[in-house]
């Protein structure tokens, strides 16, 4: 029934906050802990898990960023609780003998009960809230991490008053020593072992020790020579009744330990309302003010006046407030704030904890309320002190404005350039002395001031530079937000630069250096290569003042290389000088060729001789094995810069892209060279199609893959189909084939068991035939040996190892309501000239 009555509950919060908050814009950086647990709470309530309070926050309307900032949260709270738990523990076992407060069990379920109720009504209060100022000390009664529990094992106070339900201890010690512990009975009595019942209720700790002692001095005599003492204390206390009235925030009547203060029953009530007084609580004890707090003491100043001690049946009054102001803007700590009789602006504002860093502290504007209208009026920093707030007044503390009063900068070629203070008078030779001098790279012939005019037009002024600083013309004054440059020589013109090319160890551009030769700029660029030992260099130089009518472009310049050494390295190069080191023509490097597959001796092979062909490598490797499958060996020429870097990324791109496919059509991940890259080739090919809808656009692709017939190459060698070999060429001779692949507009692209004679739309079906997008008219077939051939009348031969590959459509472009006017006019326009034919 409670679970029913507590679910039904929250349905009613939510339904009313869903008509009143907009739960959509909250932000979680503007929530205290406090708030955010009981978010939680109801969650939790509603039956929502920990994993499932995303979700429960997505409901709510709150944004994807909100819900991971309230994440985050949720875990640095849930780590602090951990870490107090722990704390509290070692606490809990250490004072294991401390008081307790004695009371009703029974109340403990319904207590319970009661504070989940509680945290549904803070949890609407706290949503109702978001986006209102704050009313200040608000927090303070609705942080959970604040308690205000009173202190059980602090020493007996001497001025408590004993009431029923207390617990003395007495003790004797002395030439006796016995101990009691004594409870007060419901008529406020104590019954001591040989001296019998002393009434103690309304005494306190001091007066009650005295009358105790004098009663057991007629039974322990040493008491009045003062050999026996006696010492009366506290034990477990007792509980009281408080009741709060007025604008409370859960007013009635609260079960709290003896020791509590006034503090401690604000605490379990909420605080003030929010209509409640922060600076008029009122204590009444026996129909009479006996405290009156302001809590302001405490907020501020961490002064606790009037928090005095309760006693059963006192009541706690908070009346409504009587002024209230509210402070916005540049102050630390902005909110809602209750001004009481005699407090000026300067209070409020020492209240808002001051001036934040940017504000603009002049003045205060001040928003107030007529009896007819509203009104706006400016208070200066000397009235402060003296002008007195007014109910509802508004006080807004603006901005600094985001200018310089005395800004100026310097700019481009000096040694400390930046912004600077502006002082009276100040010239410019004195700004840039400050700017300790202009570099050597300056441009001493004009500097400029963009300045700005009365009606910040900009205005450009120029001056010498030399002649300022050497007193040659009238100083500058400067004015406010001057912004002076002083240009770099290297600023006004190209960069100068060489550029070295050819056989030297670090081609690339360099820098221009006056009188730097030729021998400087090979020394840079790491030196002569090997190739360059015999060789010579060319030096390309730009015609400065080259006659219209003459065809040459540029002045060259050769310099022979012997064993190594220039002829003449003492050449001074001027800017843009192209400086190419040739090479010998009768060096060679070695070359390299792959063949790979079934051959006796597969492996990198040495080009020995200028007019080596394919059939010569063969050889070399021994020949073919008798699983080779001629027809489908293939060339590839990629070059040697190119060999290693494109198996590295083909076996690379086959993990991630082609990964996948691989699993379903069973490639084997050490496939050879040729296949990855008639795979890469296909897909390319695919892609480009799949854009343009044509077959040209696969024609145009470039490939690596050089189709060759090895049958008819070892048939008869050096004829036309037997290639000369280049370096980096790789030559792959597969093992008989048994598939066909079938990619592209097929409904399940995949590889068939090759049969002989088979037709190419045989395949196609066992692919599951055409989808509706495929361009029938355009289908070709990849050989395994790379060679394509596209429809010609009929379909292309199917041989093992093909790939056939179906090429896209080209999507339809829609007709547009412009289009079918311009439709409509034409075909009016026709109608109209046959019918003018026909008369």
């Amino acid at each position: 029934m409670r679970r029913l009555f507590v679910l039904c509950f929250t349905l009613c919060c939510l339904i009313q906050l869903k008509g009143q908050v907009n739960v959509s814009s909250l932000k979680v950086d503007n929530l205290s802990d406090a708030q955010i647990e009981q978010y939680v709470k109801q969650a939790e309530l509603m039956g929502y898990s920990d994993a499932q309070l995303p979700d429960f926050a997505r409901a709510q309307g709150i944004s994807a960023t909100e819900v991971k900032k309230l994440q985050d949260r949720l875990q640095r709270i849930k780590k602090n609780k951990q870490s107090e738990s722990q704390v509290s523990a070692k606490s809990n076992n250490s004072q294991g003998s401390g008081r307790q407060v004695l009371g009703d069990p029974s109340a403990r379920g319904r207590n319970r009960f009661l504070s989940e109720v509680d945290s549904l009504r803070f949890m609407q209060d706290s949503l109702l809230a978001v986006g209102k100022p704050k009313v200040f000390g608000a927090d303070l009664f609705k942080n959970n991490a604040i308690t205000f529990e009173p202190n059980l094992r602090m020493a007996t106070p001497s001025s408590y008053v004993i009431g029923p339900d207390d617990e003395l201890l007495l003790d004797i010690t002395g030439d006796n020593e016995v101990s009691y512990k004594l409870p007060v009975s419901p008529e406020g009595n104590i019954k001591v072992e040989y001296v019998g019942v002393i009434n103690v209720s309304g005494l306190s700790i001091s007066a009650a020790r005295s009358k105790i002692s004098q009663r057991l001095s007629s039974v322990y005599g040493a008491i009045n020579s003062g050999r026996t003492k006696v010492d009366v204390n506290i034990g477990n206390i007792r509980s009281i009744r408080v009741t709060l009235t007025g604008a409370v925030t859960k007013p009635g009547t609260y079960t709290l330990p003896s020791l509590a203060t006034v503090f401690n029953a604000l605490y379990a009530s909420g605080g003030p309302a929010e209509n409640g007084s922060y600076r008029d609580v009122q204590v009444i004890r026996n129909n009479h003010v006996v405290s009156r707090i302001d809590i302001y003491d405490f907020l501020v100043n961490g002064l606790q006046k009037g928090n005095i001690r309760l006693q059963d049946q006192d009541v706690i009054h908070i009346p409504v407030y009587a002024n209230r102001v509210q402070f916005e803007g540049e102050v630390k700590r902005p909110a809602i704030f209750e001004i009481v009789k005699g407090e000026s602006l300067q209070d409020v504002l020492n209240y808002a904890g001051g001036f934040g860093e940017n504000a603009y502290s002049a003045k205060i504007k001040v928003f107030q309320k007529t009896d007819r209208e509203r009104k706006i009026s400016d208070i200066y920093a000397d009235q402060f002190a003296d002008y007195e707030p007014k109910n509802g007044d508004n006080f807004l503390a603006e901005e600094l404005l985001d200018r310089y009063e005395n800004r100026v900068s310097i700019l481009g070629a000096v040694f400390r350039p930046g912004v600077y203070g502006l002082e009276n008078g100040m010239t410019l030779r004195e700004l840039l002395e400050k700017a300790q001098g202009v570099r050597e790279d300056a441009f001493m012939e004009r500097g400029l001031i963009n300045r700005l005019a009365a009606d910040n037009t900009l205005q450009l002024v120029n001056f010498n530079v030399r002649a300022v600083l050497d007193g040659k013309v009238a100083d500058i004054i400067l004015m406010r937000e001057d912004k002076i440059s002083i240009s770099s020589i290297f600023d006004l013109r190209d960069e100068y630069k060489f550029i070295v090319q050819g056989q030297v160890r670090r081609p690339g551009e360099f820098p221009y250096a006056v009188n730097a030769t030729l021998g400087d700029v090979i020394q840079k660029a790491g030196g002569l290569t090997e190739e360059a030992k015999n060789a010579r260099i060319e030096i390309a130089r730009r015609i400065r003042n080259r006659d219209a009518q003459d065809t040459v472009s540029s002045n060259i310049i050769l310099v022979n290389i012997r064993n190594g050494k220039l002829e003449d390295s003492s050449i001074v190069l001027k800017p843009y000088d192209v400086v190419s080191v040739l090479g010998d023509a009768n060096y060679r490097v070695q070359r390299q060729v792959k063949i790979e597959g079934e051959v006796l001796y597969p492996g990198i092979y040495t080009i020995n001789r200028e007019d080596e062909r394919i059939s010569d490598v063969i050889t070399r490797a021994g020949g073919l094995t008798a699983y080779a499958y001629t027809e489908g060996a293939s060339l590839r020429r990629t070059g040697t810069s190119k060999l290693k870097a494109e198996i590295k990324k083909e076996k690379e791109l086959r993990k991630t892209e082609l990964g996948s496919e691989a699993a379903v059509h069973g490639f084997d991940e050490e496939d050879d060279a040729l296949n990855i890259g008639g795979n890469r080739a296909t897909k390319q090919a695919l892609s480009k199609v799949s854009q343009s809808g044509a077959v040209e656009a696969v024609v145009a692709e470039p490939s690596d893959l050089v189709g060759i017939e090895l049958h008819k190459v070892l048939a008869k060698p050096y004829q036309r189909e037997d290639l000369l070999l280049l370096d980096g060429d790789i030559i792959t001779v597969p093992k008989e084939l048994q598939t066909v692949r079938v990619v592209g507009e097929v409904l399940n692209p995949n590889n068939v068991v090759y049969v002989k004679g088979k037709s190419l739309s045989y395949y196609v079906n066992q692919a599951g035939g055409f989808t509706s997008e495929a361009l029938k008219k355009k289908v070709f077939v990849q050989y395994a040996n790379g060679a394509v051939k596209g429809r010609s009348g009929n379909y292309p031969e199917v041989k093992p190892g093909a790939e056939i590959v179906v090429p896209k459509r080209a999507p339809r472009e829609k007709l547009n309501a412009q289009g079918w006017i311009g439709l409509g006019t034409g075909v009016a326009s026709l109608a109209a000239i046959i019918v003018s034919l026909l008369r």
